[in-house]
């Protein structure tokens, strides 16, 4: 991996993003150090939702996902 962010598509946070690098801005994070943050976020959310479901719910949404894999295949 270079050690170069890489840049926003759109334009307000390329700008933003632009500002930022030029400013020497500490608090801004780059792309990279916000995905990892997400990653562990969301690492944090699937465990808690899971424990949070009664059997019948994780068994509604076991029917549900079953029955898409099933339609997708036919």
């Amino acid at each position: 991996m270079t050690d170069k962010p890489k840049r926003p598509r759109d334009a307000n946070q390329l700008a933003k993003f632009i500002v930022d690098v030029a400013t020497g801005d500490a608090d801004a994070e780059t792309p990279l150090e916000k995905s990892a943050t997400q990653r562990k976020g969301g690492l944090k959310g699937g465990a808690a939702r899971a424990a949070s479901l009664t059997p019948e719910q994780r068994a509604e949404i076991a029917r549900t996902a079953a029955q898409a894999r099933w339609k997708k295949g036919s």
